[in-house]
């Protein structure tokens, strides 16, 4: 089920997405936004991945013995 989400935005982002539309990257703005969305989810999971690293990499992090030390 979809849900409408009613934004607003300056004119000029609205015109950048309308050229991404026309230029035929996208069918529509929505799949636009939602590839924007994907792309900025892909991104945020990466960060806290290379963070996790770094608390790794410095003594910080937790070696797990098992999925049951998640909770």
């Amino acid at each position: 089920m979809r849900a409408i989400l009613n934004i607003s935005m300056p004119q000029k982002l609205k015109d950048e997405i309308e050229q991404a539309v026309e230029q035929g990257g996208y069918a529509t703005k929505s799949e636009f936004l939602r590839d924007v969305l994907r792309v900025w989810k892909d991104q945020t999971v990466l960060a806290r991945v290379q963070a996790s690293r770094d608390q790794i990499k410095s003594g910080r992090g937790k070696t797990l013995s098992s999925l049951k030390d998640l909770r």
